[in-house]
């Protein structure tokens, strides 16, 4: 009877295929493509269901270009940039936006930096303007940077040096990787951020924030001839840089296991978290990868799930993701134990599916939950003016291709069951996965009399109670 869950959820996607199949069409999102004079690759998207526009302007740049010792310089910009240029005030950006209807950030990763801004149809030279002004002419100043400086290092503290298992990703990354590029944390370090210079982010700023280095994707209710003659207008005149030199992100085929032991004092679970290094986003193997992690690990009816939380209670919860990054990616898996149960026999269920996966092809039923999620998620997504806009731009700069919007899920489609063995084979190896466990750490709170009464008096002013900070809002951050 153990295995009853199981097999409803199998027959009920087994039923629900020949109703996909059925309701399955193509989904194409039609785009124009110019570039300017200064290289900004320009890409427009006419949409007129809703009298809305969305606006994402996506760097080439993300931690993978800094240097050591400099870490943290472009998710410092994401804050920067906020923070006023020529003709616009610091904070002023924000106001704009949101006082004529609409919403914006910023997002930073390994690979990439984007802005991103919706408002009304009305309001698409607001937002033109916006991007241009803090393209042609951040306002880098001391002051500035000191600002963003401490509100970056605050971020780090809260995500990272305050947060149950924050430490935990950075020492997987440092641990799984070779090359600076994807080994240091999008973050940055205290000490590489206490030591940025104004000019040398003046310098990063030209380099890396140049139109040529850049592509404009806008969504919306407009026409592409007007909207054209409008990016012009407000882009074409900021000047042109060098191209920056390219990333070298290549990594060293890994030969032997890595671990790592964090004692945390802010976890209450222990966690295990393996990492497989694999291959770069949009590949054939990625594909494969990604059915594969949906099988292995993806929702309850996943083999770890079942395995891992139903039948032997060893964990709370299983989660992992296939990174899609330019260079080599990952596939996590992240098991949150129950009290009381041990790292070794969670590892051990662990490899023991992931050798079934070797020797058996996946259950056709798997094989189709995969693709059928794929395929919701992705056209979920796409619904949204802003979701369409900074997709179509990551493509440009990950890939040089922007169609990948119309073409991602037929390379899905295109995973066989063949394929996903294949794949479990060849990155599934014991000599390539990196293992870091993370411990609860007792910690001392104990506090003298006069910090005692301190502490109390300060919740005093607390509303509500036990808030013991407030968090204003702040510029968004991915790694991933």
């Amino acid at each position: 009877m153990k295995h009853t869950g199981r097999i409803f959820i199998a027959l009920l996607w087994c039923l629900s295929l020949a109703a996909s199949a059925a309701q399955e069409r193509s989904v194409r999102v039609h785009f124009k493509e110019t570039t300017l004079k200064n290289g900004l690759r320009v890409i427009t998207v006419e949409d007129r269901n809703a009298p809305v526009i969305a606006i994402a302007v996506t760097y080439n740049v993300g931690s993978r270009d800094e240097k050591k010792g400099r870490t943290g310089f472009a998710h410092l910009f994401e804050h920067m940039m906020f923070k006023g240029s020529e003709n616009v005030g610091p904070g002023e950006h924000f106001v704009l936006i949101s006082n004529n209807g609409g919403e914006l950030n910023g997002t930073t990763s390994e690979d990439r930096t984007n802005y991103f801004e919706a408002l009304p149809s009305n309001q698409l030279d607001l937002a033109l303007f916006l991007e241009a002004d803090r393209m042609r002419s951040l306002e880098i100043t001391e002051e500035n940077l000191d600002n963003q400086r401490n509100a970056v290092q605050e971020e780090r503290r809260l995500r990272v040096d305050n947060r149950p298992y924050g430490r935990s990703d950075e020492v997987m990354q440092e641990t799984l990787y070779d090359n600076f590029a994807y080994q240091h944390s999008v973050l940055g370090s205290m000490e590489d951020l206490d030591a940025a210079a104004v000019e040398e982010v003046r310098q990063f700023f030209k380099i890396y924030y140049a139109p040529n280095n850049a592509v404009l994707t806008l969504v919306g209710d407009f026409r592409t001839d007007d909207v054209i003659r409008k990016i012009r207008k407000y882009f074409e005149s900021i000047p042109r840089q060098p191209d920056p030199l390219p990333v070298d992100a290549s990594e060293p085929e890994q030969t032997a296991e890595r671990r790592a032991t964090v004692q945390d004092p802010l976890a209450r679970l222990s966690q295990v978290e393996i990492a497989f290094k694999t291959v770069p986003g949009n590949t054939s193997d990625f594909y494969a990868l990604q059915v594969l992690s949906a099988a292995l690990q993806s929702g309850q009816s996943s083999r770890l799930y079942q395995k891992l939380v139903k039948e032997k209670e060893l964990a709370t919860s299983v989660d992992g993701s296939v990174s899609e990054r330019r260079g080599s990616g990952a596939l996590y898996i992240s098991v949150m134990l129950r009290p009381g149960k041990q790292a070794t026999d969670v590892e051990a269920v662990i490899y023991e599916e992931i050798e079934r996966l070797k020797r058996e092809a996946i259950a056709e039923w798997e094989l189709q939950k995969a693709k059928n999620s794929t395929r919701r998620r992705f056209i979920s997504n796409i619904q949204s003016s802003m979701a369409r806009a900074i997709m179509i731009g990551q493509y440009a700069v990950f890939y040089n291709d922007p169609d990948l919007i119309n073409a991602r899920l037929d390379k899905v489609r295109a995973v066989t069951k063949e394929d996903v063995r294949r794949a479990a084979n060849r990155y599934l190896q014991a000599t390539n996965r990196t293992i870091v466990i993370t411990l609860p750490q007792a910690r001392d709170v104990s506090m003298s009399n006069g910090e005692s009464q301190m502490f109390n008096m300060s919740l005093k002013f607390l509303d509500p109670p036990g808030l013991l900070f407030f968090v204003p809002r702040v510029i968004g951050h991915s790694s991933s």
